[in-house]
C-alpha cells in the first residue's frame, strides 16, 4: 500500500509540474547567486585600476620634482619629493590594489606586481633618495629608470584590467548559461504542460462536446498513472455508464409510462366504480362491470361477488360473476368456499385443490360483514403494493355501499310497516267496530226471529248471516294482526320462527319450522306476502284442520326460486270449506302479487299441504345476467 502511494506520488502530474517550477527557480537562484558572487569579486577593481593608473602619473611627477631638485636644489622641492615618494609607496600598497590580487601568487598579475614593487624598492625609491656631497643628486641616474618603471606599472594596470574583464566574462558566461538553461527548462515545461495537460484536457473537452451531441461511443486513450490518466479512465467509465443508461432509458421511460398508465387506469377504475356503487350499489350488472375492470387493470383471472345472509353465515349468494357457467344445479359457493374466505378479516390468497389460487377480500363496513369478493390468481402472479391498496379500497367502498343500501332498505321497510300499522289502527277503529256491532245486533235478532214463529228459512238466513259476520270479523282480525307484523333487521327466518311459536302456543299443537334461504334475496314486500301466506295457512290449520301437528318449510331452490309449504295431519280440505271463507282467495291474490303460484292439496294418507312457489324479483332481474358458475 505504501509502494502504491509512492508510485502514485511519483507519477503525479502535480509533482512533475512542481519539479519543473523548482528547476526554473533553482536555475534563477543559481544564476543570480553566481552573478552576485562574481560581482563581489569585481567590486573594487575600478578603484584599483585608478590607483594603479595614478602610480604612472606619480612616477612622472616624482621624476619632474627630482629634475627640478637637480636644477635648483630648493628645499621646497626636496620636501615635495619626499611627500611624493611617501604617497607613491602608500598607493602601491593600498587596500584596493591588494584586494584585486588573486589568492594564487603564481598568476601574471602577482608577477607584475612583485616586479613593480621590487623596482620601486630597489631601484626607483633608492635612486630618488640618493644625493651628492654638495647636497644635490647625481645627474641622470634615476631618470633613466623611470620609463621602464612606468612601463611595468602599465603592465600592472593592464593585468588588473584583464583580471576584471575575465571576471566579467565569467559572469557573462554564467548568466548566459543560466538564461539558456532557463529557456530550455521553460520550453521543456511548456512542452510537457502541452502534452500532459493542455492537449489531453482539450481532447477531453472535445469528447465531452461529442457526448453532449449524443455520441456516447467516444473514448479516450489516456491510460497513464497520473491525474490526467485517471481522469481519462474516469471519463471512459462515465461514457460507458451514460451509454448503458441511455440504452436503458427508453425501456425505463416505457416502464414508467406503463406504470403511470396503470396508475391512471387505477384511479379511473376507482372513480367510476365508486360512482357506480353509490348510484346503484346492489345492481348485479355494476358488480359484473367492476369485476371485468379489475381483471383488465390488475391482470387477474375471473371472479365472483357473494353476499351472506346475516351474521355467522357460512354460505353466500352470488350476485355477480365473470366465470363460465357451472352445470345446471351446481352451487358456485361449493367450489369457492365462502366459509374460509369469510374467516379472513383482510385480503388473503387461498389455494385450490388443483393448484390454482383464489384471492378473497371481505366486503364490510365498520358495522357488519356483508360478503366476499373472490378473484382467480394467475400462475406466478403476485400482487404489488398499489394493486393491494386498490383492491382493499374497492372492497371497503363496496362494503360501505352495501351497508348504505341495506340501511336504506331497512328504512323503507320500517316506513312501510309504519303505514301498515296506521292502516291497522284505522281498520280497528272503524270497520272492526262496525263488524263487532253487527255481530251483537245479529245475536239480539236471533231470539226475536225464533219468538216470532217465523219459518225455518228465516232462521237459516240468520245463521248464514251470523256465520258470515263471524268469518268476516275473524278475517279482519287476522288482517289487523298481519298489518301489525314487523320484520326487523333479523330477516324473514326470525319472523317465521316468531309466527310458528305464536300459532303453536295458540293452538296447543307442535309446529316444526325448517328454513333454508341462503342464496335468495327477498324484498321487504315479498317477505311480508310470504309471511302472511304462511300465517293464513297456519290459521286454517288451527281453525279447520283439527290437526295434531304441522310443519312449515321455506327453502331456496338451486334455480333461485323460493318454495314455502305448510303441511298438517288434519282432516283435509272439502269442497264446502270455501263457503264464507275468504282466506284461500286472499292467499291466491298474494301469490299472484309475488309472481308465483299457490297450490292446496290433500295428502294421500291424512292431512293437507299448502305450497307456495315464486321467483324473487331480484332473481328475475338477474335472470339474463347471472348463472351458476365455476372457476375456469
Amino acid at each position: 500500500m505504501i509502494r502504491s502511494g509512492r508510485t502514485k506520488l511519483e507519477n503525479s502530474l502535480l509533482m512533475r509540474l512542481g519539479g519543473m517550477f523548482v528547476a526554473i527557480t533553482v536555475l534563477a537562484v543559481t544564476s543570480m547567486s553566481t552573478s552576485w558572487m562574481v560581482a563581489e569579486t569585481i567590486q573594487g577593481s575600478g578603484e584599483a585600476i585608478n590607483l594603479a593608473g595614478s602610480l604612472r602619473m606619480q612616477s612622472w611627477r616624482m621624476a619632474a620634482i627630482y629634475q627640478r631638485l637637480q636644477s635648483d636644489g630648493a628645499t621646497e622641492d626636496a620636501e615635495d619629493l619626499g611627500e611624493a615618494i611617501a604617497r607613491f609607496e602608500a598607493d602601491l600598497k593600498a587596500a584596493p590594489i591588494l584586494a584585486v590580487l588573486p589568492s594564487d601568487e603564481t598568476t601574471p598579475l602577482w608577477h607584475v606586481y612583485r616586479q613593480v614593487e621590487n623596482d620601486w624598492r630597489t631601484v626607483v625609491k633608492p635612486g630618488l633618495q640618493v644625493t651628492p656631497a654638495a647636497g644635490r643628486p647625481a645627474r641622470g641616474s634615476v631618470l633613466d629608470d623611470i620609463p621602464a618603471f612606468v612601463a611595468h606599472i602599465n603592465d600592472l594596470v593592464k593585468q588588473i584590467e584583464d583580471a576584471a574583464e575575465a571576471k566579467i566574462l565569467v559572469m557573462r558566461v554564467i548568466l548566459g548559461a543560466a538564461v539558456i538553461a532557463t529557456m530550455l527548462v521553460v520550453a521543456l515545461a511548456i512542452y510537457l504542460v502541452n502534452n500532459i495537460l493542455v492537449y489531453p484536457l482539450r481532447g477531453l473537452l472535445g469528447l465531452a462536446d461529442q457526448i453532449g451531441q449524443g455520441n456516447l461511443a467516444v473514448r479516450n486513450d489516456l491510460t497513464g498513472e497520473d491525474e490526467i490518466g485517471r481522469l481519462g479512465q474516469a471519463f471512459n467509465h462515465m461514457a460507458e455508464d451514460l451509454s448503458m443508461l441511455y440504452q436503458n432509458l427508453e425501456a425505463r421511460v416505457e416502464e414508467k409510462t406503463a406504470e403511470l398508465t396503470i396508475a391512471n387506469r387505477s384511479l379511473e377504475l376507482l372513480y367510476h366504480s365508486i360512482a357506480r356503487l353509490y348510484n346503484g350499489p346492489i345492481a348485479p350488472r355494476t358488480y359484473e362491470i367492476l369485476l371485468k375492470d379489475l381483471e383488465n387493470v390488475l391482470g387477474l383471472g375471473h371472479g365472483l361477488a357473494c353476499l351472506v345472509e346475516g351474521d355467522g353465515a357460512t354460505r353466500g349468494r352470488v350476485i355477480a360473476s365473470t366465470l363460465p357457467p357451472l352445470p345446471e344445479g351446481a352451487d358456485p359457493c361449493s367450489v369457492m368456499s365462502c366459509a374460509e374466505c369469510l374467516a379472513r378479516p383482510a385480503l388473503a390468497v387461498h389455494p385450490l385443490g388443483d393448484g390454482r389460487r383464489v384471492l378473497s377480500l371481505p366486503l364490510n363496513d365498520t358495522e357488519q360483514l356483508y360478503g366476499v369478493l373472490q378473484l382467480e390468481m394467475p400462475p406466478g402472479k403476485e400482487l404489488v403494493q398499489w394493486q393491494s391498496q386498490l383492491l382493499e379500497a374497492l372492497s371497503r367502498h363496496i362494503g360501505i355501499a352495501i351497508g348504505t343500501a341495506r340501511r336504506t332498505e331497512q328504512s323503507r321497510r320500517l316506513s312501510l310497516l309504519d303505514e301498515r300499522a296506521a292502516l291497522a289502527r284505522d281498520l280497528h277503529d272503524s270497520l272492526a267496530q262496525s263488524l263487532a256491532y253487527m255481530k251483537i245486533q245479529v245475536s239480539r235478532l236471533k231470539p226475536l226471529v225464533e219468538g216470532s214463529g217465523a219459518g225455518s228459512e228465516a232462521g237459516d238466513v240468520l245463521a248464514e248471516l251470523r256465520e258470515g259476520l263471524n268469518s268476516a270479523y275473524r278475517q279482519l282480525r287476522e288482517l289487523l294482526t298481519t298489518f301489525r307484523l314487523r320484520i326487523e333487521g333479523e330477516g324473514l327466518g326470525a319472523a317465521l320462527q316468531t309466527t310458528v311459536t305464536e300459532f303453536s302456543n295458540r293452538g296447543g299443537i307442535p309446529i316444526t319450522l325448517v328454513v333454508h334461504l341462503a342464496g335468495c334475496k327477498l324484498t321487504p314486500n315479498e317477505e311480508i306476502h310470504a309471511l302472511q301466506i304462511v300465517r293464513e295457512a297456519l290459521s286454517n290449520v288451527l281453525n279447520h284442520a283439527q290437526a295434531r301437528q304441522a310443519e312449515v318449510s321455506v327453502s331456496c331452490n338451486s334455480d333461485g326460486s323460493v318454495s314455502a309449504t305448510v303441511t298438517d295431519d288434519g282432516i283435509g280440505i272439502h269442497g264446502t270449506a270455501r263457503a264464507h271463507h275468504y282466506g284461500m282467495t286472499i292467499m291466491e291474490e298474494r301469490a299472484k302479487n309475488l309472481g308465483g303460484r299457490l297450490s292446496v292439496e290433500n295428502l294421500a294418507a291424512r292431512g293437507t299441504r299448502v305450497a307456495l312457489h315464486f321467483v324473487p324479483s331480484t332473481r328475475r332481474e338477474d335472470n339474463g345476467t347471472i348463472h351458476p358458475i365455476q372457476p375456469s
